[in-house]
């Protein structure tokens, strides 16, 4: 069955960096499409940063330039290295996934994939 499992959460000042980690099970690099959803406390789930099997990608506009998604196939892992972080951005941080790229991947909001992870917290303090 598919797996995803996040790493990398921490607390950090406004203005630091953080990579989270996950890595995932039961399905190819070459068979999911994949990305970043986050929820804050009392805000509904979010898409961040989508990846596609053929390598493109889509940021919420909050993020872009400031966050960017990446995959290592040979590793089965996703990444998304997030700079200048603001407190905006604390959140719980999910690694998903899904064998269709339907309007989650496009990020338009209230549409979620399939596979979620367990969730790692990112919290900025100012």
């Amino acid at each position: 069955q598919v797996r995803l499992v996040e790493s990398g959460g921490d607390s950090v000042q406004a203005g630091g960096s953080l990579k989270l980690s996950c890595e995932y099970s039961g399905f190819s690099s070459y068979e999911g499409y994949m990305g970043w959803f986050r929820q804050a406390p009392g805000k509904e789930r979010e898409g961040v940063a989508t990846f596609s099997i053929g390598g493109n990608t889509k940021y919420l506009d909050s993020v872009k330039g400031r966050f960017t998604v990446s995959r290592d196939r040979a590793e089965n892992t996703l990444y998304l290295q997030m700079n200048n972080l603001q407190p905006e951005d604390t959140a719980v941080y999910y690694c998903v996934a899904d064998i269709a790229a339907g309007s989650w991947w496009y990020l338009q909001p209230g549409q979620f994939p399939n596979y979620w992870g367990q969730g790692t917290q990112v919290t900025v303090s100012s």
